[in-house]
């Protein structure tokens, strides 16, 4: 038994796996803030908007087990996940952001590393992997369920 066809649809564990991965990346940021005490620039507030309805709408979806979501969190997830790419290369090629006039940013710089983790794990970097994982965790299901006939249109 299948168990994209069964019912609507029967949620494998990429999108519980894709729900549990943005509830750790929201709480994760919310640690950084509100008990570290660390700031979040510009660029982690565009992130957070990103993140944060995921976390709201794959539960939602997860429960409903609603394959038609995946069009709406999918562009979040690519969004985010863009924005991560530009955290980091302003955070590892600043004085290149700043020669060009790039390096505006608002109260808290940037460019600032609170800390970093073997070397090259960053709070921006970790928020990249948590949008990679989800955007590459919903796109298989995507793919899967549309090898299967199931319906994402619902």
């Amino acid at each position: 038994m299948n168990p994209l066809t069964t019912y609507k649809f029967q949620p494998d564990f990429r999108l519980g796996a894709a729900w549990i991965i943005s509830i750790a990346a929201t709480l994760g940021s919310l640690y950084f803030s509100e008990i570290k005490g660390y700031i979040p620039c510009d660029l982690c507030w565009f992130q957070r908007i990103f993140m944060y309805p995921l976390t709201i709408l794959l539960g939602i979806a997860y429960y409903k087990k609603d394959l038609g979501i995946l069009k709406y969190v999918l562009p979040l997830s690519c969004i985010g996940g863009a924005i991560s790419v530009y955290h980091i290369a302003y955070q590892r090629f600043y004085s290149l952001f700043s020669n060009h006039g790039l390096a505006a940013c608002g109260p808290t710089p940037c460019n600032v590393n609170y800390f970093t983790w073997l070397g090259f794990i960053t709070i921006p970097v970790m928020a990249l992997t948590a949008f990679l994982l989800i955007t590459v965790l919903l796109w298989s299901l995507s793919r899967a369920a549309k090898a299967k006939g199931a319906s994402t249109e619902d």
